[in-house]
């Protein structure tokens, strides 16, 4: 009888894990990169994000920022390293399909305006609460680059 109950609990396990992977191998990933510091995050996750897009073209990726990670969508702002332009890379990025959003707490922690920001981003009312909606709610993979 034990091992009658053995072999039954590994088949019902084994076909656990086929019915995940067959589950996780159908439809497209989602994925949201959460950035709250364009400093140290700013160019690596803008090439994450590309990267990404190139070996894996069907994925819906979504760029939350919030704190000092909104920097990097405001107009003319450039990686202190190495001066490179982040508009441009978000721009070609979101013409691949990605989504920005700007952490709508922050621009009034900062009293910033939406119009500082470049026009490939889009406004959340809290970019935390985004993040975790995305996570819980839509089945998003989450990603700190």
């Amino acid at each position: 009888m034990k091992k009658l109950l053995s072999f039954l609990a590994a088949l019902a396990l084994a076909l656990g894990f086929c019915s995940i992977a067959t589950a996780q191998s159908t439809g497209n990933t989602k994925v949201v990169y959460h950035i709250d510091d364009a400093e140290t995050q700013g160019l690596n996750g803008l090439r994450n994000i590309r990267n990404h897009l190139d070996v894996s073209p069907q994925t819906t990726i979504i760029g939350v920022t919030h704190a000092s990670g909104v920097d990097l969508l405001m107009e003319g702002a450039k990686d202190k390293k190495n001066n490179t332009e982040y508009a441009p890379l978000a721009s070609a990025l979101k013409s691949r399909g990605v989504k920005f959003e700007v952490c709508e707490i922050t621009l009034k922690n900062r009293n910033l305006k939406k119009d500082q920001f470049i026009l490939d981003a889009d406004f959340t009312p809290s970019g935390v609460v985004r993040v975790a909606d995305l996570q819980y709610k839509d089945g998003f993979a989450y990603i700190k680059p």
